[in-house]
């Protein structure tokens, strides 16, 4: 198969699809792999990397699309891509299809194949979003940290407190893996920690994992207005696979809110869980609604990229060697949870909850594993 490598073009974002080794993995068992001219520059790779690992150098991101069988990318194509999109191309990458409606058209109309890491499953475990949700969630409390104070615009509170101050109170929206690493972080800087999940079998399981200046509580909308009078930081962390994420925090609850709180969304590739959530980039990460900081960054990764990339490699190329050695098909059929992934097949929506973001037809993905 031929594997095309581009550079990520969306803004600040650093990552790339594959590393020299895994170039070498590739190459090893005979495929034919294409990187772009400076794709692993911001990751910390350089193309004679590439070139001694066996990939060919082409200048430009035309050239890689042209040529791929494969396009083994991070984020979502954006507009500029579209075009360059052939029909039956498999494209793998995290696509976040359900609060993206115009991406969502551009490839039902481009006819590729997108297979999606954020619903790949296996074990009942989403193996190829939880690297880039434990960085996100590790992410989200050193950004709050930062932007909690007062030249970044919030309350000028220090998170860890000192010696007769008290410490930032920090409260965590969803107990998976975004807010499991959120609080796992705000904890060790010294914050007054709380969590909040709708599992109680989840709540005793963080119970135990987390530092005892970490309380948990249940999730619910009178519980939430309960706390935000007193927080400094809130993190959103909330997700339901390759669907659009639920408001946790509604436009009224900002009233409840001192002025200078920061909210972390980091939800917000999926539609956010606040309402006033849009999407930020790295060069322009925030904006003030009722005196509350938003920081809303879609990539919010693609800030360490040379962690990043490696930890997403490191879960993704066992995958993407599958794919490239039986073909998508192939592989697919023999794994249900990477069948799971497939959002989008030849102009059909073969992932239900997308279908139901925009209400457009779905179909089911066995019609194209016979």
């Amino acid at each position: 198969m031929i594997i095309g490598i581009p550079k990520e073009i969306k803004n600040n974002e650093n990552r790339v699809g594959a590393t020299p080794g895994g170039v070498k993995e590739f190459v090893k068992r005979g495929h034919t792999v294409y990187v772009q001219h400076t794709a692993g520059e911001g990751s910390g790779f350089s193309d004679e990397e590439y070139i001694a690992a066996g990939a060919q150098i082409l200048p430009t991101i035309e050239e890689v699309y042209a040529a791929a069988d494969m396009i083994y990318k991070v984020k979502e194509p954006i507009a500029p891509e579209y075009s360059l999109i052939k029909e039956n191309q498999l494209i793998f990458a995290y696509f976040h299809f359900a609060s993206e409606e115009e991406l969502t058209h551009a490839m039902m109309k481009r006819k590729a194949v997108c297979l999606a890491f954020e619903t790949v499953v296996k074990d009942r475990q989403l193996p190829l979003l939880q690297p880039m949700s434990e960085v996100a969630g590790r992410m989200a409390a050193q950004e709050g940290a930062r932007f909690l104070e007062r030249p970044q615009g919030g309350k000028g509170i220090l998170m860890g407190g000192v010696p007769g101050v008290k410490p930032a109170k920090v409260l965590v929206l969803g107990g998976g893996i975004v807010g499991y690493n959120a609080a796992l972080i705000a904890a060790g800087m010294g914050a007054d920690v709380t969590i909040t999940d709708i599992s109680l079998p989840r709540l005793r399981q963080l119970e135990y994992m987390l530092p005892k200046n970490v309380k948990t509580l249940y999730s619910s909308v009178h519980n939430i207005e309960q706390e935000l009078p007193n927080v400094d930081l809130v993190i959103g962390a909330v997700l339901i696979p390759g669907a659009k994420t639920p408001h946790l925090v509604s436009r009224d609850m900002l009233k409840l809110m001192k002025p200078g709180t920061v909210m972390v969304d980091v939800a917000i590739d999926q539609g956010g869980c606040f309402e006033t959530s849009r999407p930020t980039t790295h060069s322009d990460p925030t904006f003030v609604v009722d005196g509350v900081l938003h920081y809303c960054v879609a990539n919010i990764p693609g800030a360490v990229p040379y962690t990043s990339t490696l930890a997403l490699a490191n879960a993704t190329l066992p995958y993407a060697l599958r794919l490239a050695d039986m073909g998508w098909k192939a592989a697919c059929q023999a794994d249900a949870g990477l069948a799971e992934g497939l959002n989008m097949i030849n102009g059909e929506i073969t992932f239900k909850a997308v279908a139901e973001a925009f209400n457009l037809p779905y179909t089911p993905v066995e019609k194209f594993l016979k």
